[in-house]
């Protein structure tokens, strides 16, 4: 197999470090293509230094779907896969994505956290909605034939977040065949910070509704389940100020940014439709553009 392993990075150097040295244990003659965004934290000078690096594309996006298609454009083997900063393939892992690439057309697995009593494991997802079957993939840890991520034209850079979510409806739509080995795992510590912060709401909403009506139109399913979304967490956050773990009026202004973001991510997902009426539904993906490289380092 001819794997090539897309790094993306920012601000991240003592995370990437750790994810390099377990592909450079475990995955022993892989392509690794690192794409790093705007670091200021000596990133790159730490991986021109290694000499387990074969490409290092530096670039001015601070997104990780634009992190991704770069690497994706500089990736030259058969398979590609993506792995995120921090994140440390098990010894299982590439005999996974072989295994899982011989019978389908993309692979993915879960993301382990240690924790105190041992590892969590996020499990398989999936959804069906207006009868297409979605298998989510997991976007830090994902393995695609050239050819399918060819297909579907990498990652939508309009997403801030949930572009790998984007993709998998993409995939769908296409027929592709996603399959979900727990052999592909990876592993990452959990932060001494106490964990991810909190979700931006409204880009969390713009999000959904941009990728749902992209991918299926303004139907009635999908107004149900994106206004139903927004009144279960409206609901359970005015329990919460009844309980006085927040006020009325921060339920307030989450309420409108949610609102802005629905009402945002409906226009722009009608757009996005327009303009790309081909079942990729991919307008902003990796072909849109080509100056996302600010300096490539090329070793191969």
């Amino acid at each position: 197999m001819q794997l090539s392993v897309v790094v993306p990075t920012l601000n991240g150097r003592e995370r990437l470090t750790n994810t390099l040295d377990s592909l450079a244990d475990r995955v022993p003659g892989a392509e690794v293509v690192v794409v790093n965004g705007p670091s200021t934290d000596g990133t790159t000078g730490m991986v021109r230094e290694r000499d387990d690096v074969d490409v290092l594309v530096e670039i001015a996006d601070r997104t990780v779907a634009a992190a991704r298609n770069a690497g994706i454009e500089h990736a030259s083997n058969g398979t590609v896969a993506l792995v995120d900063q921090g994140l440390a393939v098990s010894d299982s892992w590439a005999g996974a994505v072989r295994d899982g690439l011989d019978g389908a057309d993309v692979v993915t697995g879960p993301v382990r956290e240690r924790l105190r009593g041992g590892l969590g494991t996020d499990d398989r997802e999936s959804d069906v909605l207006a009868g297409r079957e979605v298998t989510f993939v997991t976007g830090g840890n994902v393995a695609f034939r050239r050819e399918t991520l060819d297909a579907v034209d990498g990652f939508d850079e309009y997403l801030a977040v949930g572009s790998a979510r984007d993709c998998a409806h993409r995939l769908a739509g296409l027929d592709a065949s996603v399959t979900w080995d727990p052999a592909m795992g990876v592993a990452t510590e959990v932060g001494t910070d106490g964990g991810a912060p909190d979700p931006d709401r409204g880009w969390k909403y713009r999000s959904l509704a941009y990728r749902l009506v992209k991918n299926y139109d303004l139907r009635p399913g999908v107004v149900r389940r994106v206004f139903g979304l927004a009144a279960r967490e409206a609901a359970g956050s005015l329990r919460g100020v009844a309980r006085g773990e927040g006020t009325p009026s921060g339920w307030l202004g989450t309420g409108r940014d949610v609102t802005t973001g629905i009402a945002l991510g409906v226009k722009d997902g009608v757009w996005a439709r327009t303009l790309d009426r081909t079942p990729r539904r991919n307008p902003y993906g990796r072909s849109a553009r080509s100056d996302r490289a600010v300096a490539v380092y090329d070793r191969r």
